[in-house]
């Protein structure tokens, strides 16, 4: 056997295990149903959002395994479950006459997970639209459409905007360019130094680099990057602080697979490390640092942060914490439902089991070397 499909096997166990409660009951239309809605006492509105939230959220982790046939058979077997509960559960989702038709077009937190599930088509076209039948599309389209109504805070959520208009672009849709342009253009306002974007006009020691910015920039430029000569000359400063970025992150993991519990929106755990996943999964992980390094790391946080009892609730569904269940660890706007962006931390399942991912052996990684004594690489910052 490869050295890391033992890994890999532990990853689409914890990835499969995660995603079940909601895309099993959401493919039968008993998601608003079953799923508890745990959030802040006193919180009232959540329930309006929480079950949207869960769905794109899961999904923007999930997709990029969908999208790769696996060699394992048993895998194979898991993959095609999960592309076909994940069709069903668009259907549910954008279907007006479901009783679990989503909230598209209520407040303002829709316009967050609605792109989340925007990004999850980008990463997975083959399996989340090309195999959707027209009616389907049809209501995806217009659930997407629907966010237009708001418009989006004066922060990373003007990338949310960015990324349904992308979506739509891709589906052959009516684009909105203005929105991705507004996002694009402020982003490169808002850009810090050292690989590093203010959330907003000021900067945040939080991991939303790594929930949104990086990733969602990442991605809309690499989708529409060509489609106008401004953007196309953004693309490149836009990739080379996103590996700055993904470099960091890397380092932020100690020895023991803990990573530091700074900033706000940590109950979403793991996808904290959502951008030094997608580095990998896109083979842009900065010079000196080998995808089975990145690979130990990540596995190393998992299981430490799976590991803690109260994780999940006997039903298996995600309870609010950093690690376990630490309801204080919850902002207002935190539910069930805002959990599943954990799932971000396993974008490297969409690459093949024979990418060095994968097939090499496992290496430690920079934390380790660092405080074993061994050879490692000096960190300096990024020069514009």
């Amino acid at each position: 056997m490869l050295p890391g499909l033992e890994d890999r096997k532990y990853w689409v166990e914890s990835l499969t295990g995660i995603a079940r409660p909601v895309l099993e009951r959401l493919a039968q239309r008993e998601l608003k149903a079953y799923m508890p809605v745990e959030c802040e006492e006193g919180v009232l509105d959540r329930p309006s959002f929480s079950h949207l939230e869960a769905f794109g959220r899961t999904m923007t982790g999930l997709a990029p395994w969908l999208e790769m046939p696996a060699v394992d058979p048993e895998e194979e077997r898991l993959r095609q479950e999960f592309a076909q509960l994940a069709r069903l559960s668009l259907d549910a989702a954008t279907d007006p006459d479901s009783p679990d038709y989503m909230n598209f077009s209520y407040e303002y937190q829709p316009i967050v997970d609605a792109a989340f599930l925007a990004h999850a088509i980008l990463r997975a076209p083959g399996e989340l639209w090309d195999k959707l039948d027209s009616r389907v599309r049809n209501n995806l389209v217009a659930a997407l459409k629907q966010t237009r109504s708001r418009k989006p805070f004066f922060c990373n959520w003007l990338l949310f905007a960015a990324m349904i208009e992308t979506a739509l672009r891709h589906m052959g849709a009516d684009w909105d360019p203005m929105r991705i342009d507004y996002a694009l253009r402020q982003h490169e306002q808002w850009y810090a130094g050292d690989g590093g974007y203010g959330d907003g006009p000021e900067f945040h020691w939080d991991y939303y680099n790594s929930f949104v910015i990086q990733p969602m920039l990442v991605d809309i430029i690499r989708s529409v990057g060509s489609a106008s000569p401004d953007w196309a000359a953004m693309t490149p400063a836009i990739l080379r602080r996103a590996v700055r970025y993904g470099e960091i992150l890397e380092r932020f993991i100690a020895p023991d697979g803990t990573f530091p519990p700074i900033g706000r929106s940590l109950a979403y755990r793991f996808g904290a490390m959502q951008h030094l996943s997608q580095m990998a999964l896109q083979h842009t992980l900065p010079a000196g640092v080998y995808p089975s390094q990145v690979r130990s790391a990540l596995t190393a946080v998992i299981r430490r942060t799976l590991a803690v009892p109260g994780t999940f609730d006997n039903e298996g569904w995600l309870r609010i914490g950093f690690t376990g269940s630490q309801p204080d660890v919850g902002e207002r706007y935190i539910s069930t439902g805002s959990l599943y962006l954990c799932t971000a931390v396993f974008l490297p399942l969409g690459l093949p089991a024979g990418d060095e991912f994968w097939s090499d052996e496992p290496r430690e990684w920079t934390s380790v070397k660092m405080w074993s004594g061994q050879p490692a690489l000096r960190d300096h910052a990024l020069g514009e």
